[in-house]
């Protein structure tokens, strides 16, 4: 698996692997991604602003997509709960999608294996936060079964009576 930074170029890309995502969670009954985000300005920020990755694999066909935001991620105002350590030396993980066509393959693990292998050697970095929906169980089992712990609940930050989970994950002692 290799990821990289994505370019201007790669916003239709990011677009539709991001919308796969969004048909995903439509078919498991999931109503996360079901109204106006992410959406195409979102995403084109992402790049903008250098927080958007694409994932391919070994043989170079692009199978998922995520961003990793600097702080402060004002997505986390409103926060239900208390971080583990505070800190404005976090990453945070937002907007993680595996295309259907590569679900199966532990593509998603590997992901998860990858940032925390890579933030624990950035010296800048405390800590990693992320989030999902509260009905996102496949997601909430691969957040905590890679040793990141509930923290607080969001109400309401994406759509309106909609709830997310936040995690985190100390990545220095």
């Amino acid at each position: 698996m290799k990821i990289s930074q994505a370019k201007a170029e790669d916003l239709d890309r990011l677009m539709t692997i991001l919308e796969d995502g969004r048909n995903q969670l439509a078919e498991q009954g999931i109503d996360q991604w079901q109204g106006d985000y992410p959406n195409r300005q979102h995403i084109k920020e992402d790049i903008e602003n250098g927080f958007a990755y694409l994932v391919r694999s070994d043989d170079e066909e692009t199978i998922g997509a995520f961003s990793v935001v600097t702080p402060p991620d004002h997505s986390y105002d409103q926060l239900d709960g208390k971080w583990l350590i505070d800190t404005d030396k976090y990453r945070t993980i937002h907007r993680v999608a595996i295309h259907s066509n590569h679900a199966g393959h532990g593509y998603a693990s590997q992901l998860f294996e990858s940032f925390i292998t890579y933030f624990q050697d950035e010296p800048d970095v405390d800590s990693l936060r992320i989030d999902t929906h509260e009905d996102n169980k496949a997601m909430q089992h691969l957040i905590t079964k890679h040793g990141f712990k509930r923290v607080g609940t969001l109400h309401g930050v994406y759509r309106e009576n909609e709830e997310s989970y936040v995690y985190e994950l100390v990545t220095k002692n």
